[in-house]
């Protein structure tokens, strides 16, 4: 596969430590971090520019909010010295926030998109971004999702989840990659 990597931004979501314990159901993607790591690693090695987004929750129990310490960013996930970030306090990173403004600054054609959890905040800026007339992309296996309750009394595994809304991303709203897709 080639992917044309010219006028792409990189998207990490929410990659922060609040995810690592509970409240927080069980999480399936043993390779987050070194995947994630390692799309960092491309992008910054191209001087490709990288928007990091981070949920800072207005509820007032949320591990996410501000002054607790799972807002803060998981080990080498915080920005650089010339990268930006976004502060987001709802699922989507368009909402609320200048992105769409940071992007066309910069000239973007792609949005290359990864982190926690697919099912949320990931699916939403992806959906929110691709009807905003962004091309967006998701990179697959540097992302995660937790269990999740079916309604019903049962469980959906995180693996489920995450298949269910890479299917629904891929079929509409994004194309997906993988972490070796982007070391070309």
């Amino acid at each position: 596969m080639t992917l044309d990597l010219d006028n792409a931004v990189l998207l990490p979501v929410d990659m922060q430590q609040a995810f690592d314990s509970a409240p927080w159901p069980r999480r399936w993607n043993q390779d987050l971090d070194r995947n994630g790591l390692r799309l960092l690693d491309i992008f910054r090695q191209a001087g490709r520019p990288i928007i990091h987004v981070r949920h800072a929750s207005v509820e007032p129990n949320s591990t996410l909010r501000p002054e607790a310490p799972g807002h803060a960013y998981r080990d080498g996930f915080g920005p650089r010295e010339g990268e930006a970030e976004i502060v987001k306090s709802v699922n989507s990173a368009f909402i609320g926030t200048d992105l769409d403004l940071q992007l066309r600054r910069l000239g973007a054609r792609s949005v290359v998109t990864f982190g926690v959890s697919t099912d949320m905040c990931v699916s939403t800026t992806i959906r929110t971004g691709a009807n905003m007339g962004w091309r967006m992309v998701l990179v697959a296996d540097a992302c995660d999702c937790f269990d999740l309750p079916d309604g019903s009394g049962g469980t959906l595994p995180a693996e489920t989840v995450h298949a269910v809304h890479l299917a629904t991303l891929r079929a509409e709203f994004c194309e997906e990659v993988s972490v070796q897709d982007m070391a070309v």
